[in-house]
């Protein structure tokens, strides 16, 4: 994503100025040299050395004969947070996980426009999230809710019948349940179409990514869950679609890449020129279309019953989520018993009454703090299900 973003950027020197940039820290060689290259005025890193951060900075600077370059350098937990509040017109989020929910917010309260990649912001705080936006300050950036955006501006919202959101159907497309019992993570990470990090990969194998999906587009477009469908599409080239009150289908199309979202995302609404290579309809192709198997990919009908449910439940599905895909990596559990945990935390999250009422489970009283609390225990509950943690007794929810 921030590649991406990057190659946009600097092909449109014009148009923008990368004032900051944010990362985990995993690779400062590259950070350092994107840094250098666009010569932004703050950098932040979530989990490193400041000396370090500093020190390939510096290299990079020389390399390029940029010297006397030395951007404003933050480290540690809060690092992102105060990248996104830095006062740039646009901010892309494109961090992986709940961890961006608070960069989310903090562009939002200094008034960006917000180009949103990062999906987990709205799942696990959607409430908190559409306070926070003022109207048309969130431009979606995952490539189905940017088809939807484009596709709903043909139209008014009361003409909207609903939306319908496509998905490859993964590697495992066609396979029914028993069949995925043996599923390997090498297998789970060959995704047909793109290459993406090892949690959005395997959450497409598993479709956990259209269930999040659909929590999204709920909270994007206000529209309600009985409106929004999911059919496989395998080929990826129809990226969403909306369905209008006349029976009129509205769809964007284009090749599977994440280069037309981002660069709408950064210039919302204008379209930039030369983003992407336009589909050649002088080849024959075929686009198939398939209904959805909810049996074999049980992640989509639990997101509707979470999302359904609000307040901290999509919090806790997707938090369970995570523990449960870094278990699966680790080898420690089959690929079946990633959603199958994740059911149970849910199921136990529910369960928990007048507890799980007293971590958020109302809109209008959600907040970060009953987030992270419903975070926490889905976590440390996940693991326990699995036999990863030692547990005389259940987790018991935060009251």
């Amino acid at each position: 994503m921030g590649t991406q973003a990057i190659d946009v950027i600097t092909r449109n020197p014009d148009r923008f100025t990368a004032t900051a940039l944010s990362a985990g820290g995993r690779n400062l060689a590259l950070l350092a040299e994107q840094a250098v290259r666009l010569q932004v005025e703050l950098v932040g890193v979530a989990d490193g050395d400041e000396a370090a951060v500093r020190g390939a900075i510096t290299a990079a600077a020389r390399e390029a004969g940029l010297a006397s370059y030395a951007p404003r350098v933050v480290v540690g937990e809060g690092a992102s947070e105060e990248v996104a509040a830095h006062g740039a017109d646009v901010v892309l989020n494109g961090i992986t996980g709940s961890i961006g929910l608070r960069p989310t917010l903090a562009a939002l309260r200094a008034g960006s426009t917000l180009a949103l990649a990062n999906k987990e912001s709205l799942i696990v705080g959607g409430p908190i999230v559409t306070r926070a936006a003022r109207p048309g300050q969130i431009v979606p950036v995952d490539s189905e809710h940017s088809a939807i955006a484009q596709s709903l501006l043909a139209g008014r919202r009361d003409e909207v019948r609903r939306l319908v959101i496509t998905a490859s159907g993964g590697p495992f497309r066609g396979r029914a349940r028993d069949e995925l019992r043996e599923v390997t993570p090498e297998q789970a990470l060959a995704h047909p179409n793109f290459a993406m990090g090892k949690v959005i990969t395997t959450n497409s194998a598993t479709l956990v990514n259209k269930g999040l999906e659909v929590i999204e587009a709920h909270h994007l477009f206000d529209v309600p869950f009985a409106d929004i469908e999911v059919v496989v599409h395998p080929q990826q080239y129809i990226h969403s679609m909306v369905e209008w009150c006349d029976g009129a289908v509205v769809a964007q199309i284009g090749l599977p890449t994440m280069l037309v979202p981002i660069a709408l995302g950064l210039a919302w609404p204008d379209r930039l020129r030369d983003v992407e290579t336009p589909v050649d309809w002088t080849r024959a192709s075929t686009w198939e279309f398939f209904p959805l198997d909810r049996e074999a990919f049980r992640s989509v009908p639990l997101a509707y019953r979470v999302g359904e449910a609000g307040g901290t439940y999509p919090a806790v599905y997707n938090a369970a989520n995570e523990e449960c895909v870094e278990a699966f990596h680790a080898g420690r559990i089959g690929f079946l018993d990633i959603v199958d945990t994740v059911e149970r935390v849910v199921d136990e999250h529910h369960a928990g009454g007048e507890q799980a009422a007293n971590v958020g489970n109302n809109a209008s009283d959600l907040d970060v703090a009953a987030v992270l609390r419903a975070e926490s225990w889905a976590r440390a509950r996940a693991q326990e299900v699995l036999g990863l943690s030692p547990a005389s007794t259940p987790t018991e929810e935060p009251a």
